[in-house]
């Protein structure tokens, strides 16, 4: 939903979504920033460059139902995921566009007077709990009740799953910020206002196994349940399963596809730093975009618990590993693009702003 009563995004069947053009000027605006854009006759090396960070455009559409109602037809960004987790951040120092009344500055700047100061503004977001199977939300007056000290926490919160901070996909995202930077220090022909990044990432890491050797982890830490006859399953927080035992002492973390390319580790990268305590193979079946990596390691290494030892594996992964997560994020939101002559100092200052408190948070 968008305002009080206004439907918003449409999910359409063949993988694209739907949002209404808004009343006039910002509708007729963000359809004209697309169609420039996506152009078929564009030859402007940085509106080419821009498609790269935005949805893929297809046009408008009607229903044939309701043919004077316009929706813009565009990718949608999540399908690709199995619990995708969203975020919705505004960007730049104004929220208002240079053409705006007096009256609208004001409202502007009343919903949230530190935006000229922190350069964003956390407008929504949606994250999948791997320990409960659920959703955590955070609409608008979340994003609102942030200040200088506590965004930081604000915007960790969209990384933790429940179990760890995603420190995977936190990298990967200041990767692709980074590059949208880039874009903005290269341009000086549009100026963005209450503009917004999506951020997505793969929140889902089901289908977890863990093979124990003949002394069970399950008795080392007294788990209530107990091990159950050979082969038989001991389940642990919904998603890590406990069975019997391997050779060679050792524990194999068998991941199937839910993990997705998150848990795809490069092996070089980690073997380098890690290559007495872990080794890694991993195979891309190329089938239905499935992934099948599987983890091994030395029992010595446990010392008789589990989960943080996974944790260790699945969510904090060294430096070197920041492409391995799979996270789109992608501009959104035209109603407010104008010509210049320029660069984009307030859209700059946010996503330099954005970059920094995400890097404290990885740092920290």
């Amino acid at each position: 939903m968008y305002g009080k009563d206004k439907g918003g995004i449409l999910q359409h069947p063949d993988g694209t979504v739907l949002k209404q053009l808004q009343p006039p000027p910002r509708g007729p605006r963000e359809q004209e920033f697309y169609n420039k854009v996506y152009d078929s006759d564009c030859c402007d090396s940085i509106l080419l460059e821009l498609r790269e960070y935005l949805p893929k455009y297809f046009g408008v559409w009607s229903p044939p139902t309701a043919p004077n109602d316009t929706y813009l037809k565009l990718e949608d960004v999540t399908r690709k995921f199995n619990k995708p987790c969203i975020m919705d951040v505004k960007i730049g120092q104004k929220s208002y566009d240079p053409y705006a009344s007096a009256e609208k500055i004001q409202q502007q700047v009343s919903k949230y007077p530190l935006m000229e100061e922190i350069g964003f503004l956390v407008l929504g977001m949606r994250v999948y709990h791997v320990s409960s199977d659920s959703y955590e939300t955070q609409n608008q007056h979340y994003g609102r009740s942030l200040t200088k000290e506590t965004v930081k926490d604000g915007i960790s919160k969209f990384f933790h799953n429940g179990y760890c901070l995603r420190k995977d996909a936190i990298a990967a995202s200041i990767q692709k910020i980074e590059k949208i930077l880039e874009w903005f220090e290269g341009q000086k022909q549009l100026n963005f206002y209450a503009s917004s990044l999506l951020f997505v990432y793969e929140g889902s890491c089901q289908a977890t196994t863990v093979r124990l050797s003949d002394v069970t982890l399950a008795e080392k830490r007294g788990v209530p349940r107990g091990l159950l006859s050979s082969g038989d399953i001991l389940e642990y927080n919904n998603n890590i399963h406990v069975i019997n035992s391997t050779e060679n002492g050792k524990i194999e973390a068998s991941v199937s596809k839910g993990l997705s390319k998150f848990y795809a580790l490069h092996k070089k990268a980690y073997s380098k730093r890690h290559h007495s305590q872990l080794s890694l193979k991993v195979e891309n079946l190329e089938q239905g975009n499935v992934w099948k990596s599987s983890t091994c390691i030395t029992q010595e290494h446990l010392n008789g618990n589990v989960i943080p030892q996974l944790e260790k594996v699945f969510c904090h992964m060294p430096a070197e590993i920041k492409e391995s997560a799979n996270v789109e994020v992608r501009m959104i939101d035209f109603a407010h693009v104008f010509p210049s002559n320029t660069k984009d100092e307030g859209y700059i200052y946010g996503l330099k702003n954005l970059i920094t408190v995400l890097q404290n948070i990885l740092d920290n």
